[in-house]
């Protein structure tokens, strides 16, 4: 389909049938347009704390068992 027959269907449409078609152009190009990374300077610290946990215990839940309960000598309480 070129931009021709694009503009031959849009003005057959109801107008706000068009209004709707034109608010999603817009919702594409934004989504589109925008980088893939976010902008750090909008997180607030938790945001930080908790990607930084994420990232620290990423892969953990595939490791091993090393030490159970068991093995504890002293407790604190």
């Amino acid at each position: 389909m070129n931009y021709g027959q694009l503009i031959e269907k849009l003005q057959i449409l109801p107008t706000e049938k068009q209004v709707e078609v034109f608010d999603f152009v817009e919702f594409l190009a934004e989504r589109f347009s925008k980088p893939t990374t976010p902008n750090f300077s909008d997180w607030s610290e938790q945001d930080f704390a908790e990607l930084a946990m994420a990232q620290a215990i990423r892969g953990l839940e595939d490791e091993p068992v090393l030490y159970t309960e068991a093995d504890i000598k002293d407790r604190w309480q």
